[in-house]
């Protein structure tokens, strides 16, 4: 190989780490605040059952067992979904990380236990980019679906 392509080719490789290593960026502005979820940015890249905009609402899970119950279970099915880490977790709050399956991209999930009103709250989030393609709303679901099928949450209203 001719040494200009051979430069070509590692300066190419280098952007290309340094692009993947900058995809997984750092969780912003998450938490709880004033006993609700961070709001969503305004791109269409982010769902919360706090969001007052109909562009990222989603439903809280409705419990449909005593709160500390649904609270366990919510937390162990989270554990299940693919390529996600819990980061932190607590009696009424919890943070998880999701990497998108090939470049590894990160999105933040939050749940919100409100004993009180006998829901959680839900939040997820793309940390990085305009659009997520549905991404997040369909994590949310699909939590919202394995927690209905184990009888944890009501259907949504």
């Amino acid at each position: 190989m001719q040494p200009s392509k051979r430069f070509k080719n590692l300066s190419m490789s280098a952007l290309f780490c340094l692009f993947l290593s900058s995809c997984t960026g750092t969780a912003g502005n998450i938490g709880v605040h004033n006993s609700k979820l961070s709001l969503c940015p305004a791109r269409p890249n982010c769902v919360s059952s706090d969001s007052e905009s109909a562009d990222h609402r989603v439903e809280p899970y409705r419990l449909a067992v005593p709160a500390a119950e649904g609270w366990q279970i919510a937390r162990s099915l989270v554990t299940e979904l693919p390529r996600t880490t819990i980061i932190t977790q607590g009696p009424d709050y919890l943070h998880a990380e999701c990497r998108s399956p090939v470049f590894g991209f990160v999105d933040d999930l939050e749940l919100h236990l409100r004993t009180e009103s006998q829901i959680i709250a839900v939040r997820s989030a793309a940390r990085l980019g305009y659009s997520d393609l549905g991404v997040n709303n369909k994590r949310v679901e699909e939590l919202r679906s394995k927690l209905m099928s184990s009888g944890t949450i009501e259907p949504p209203l």
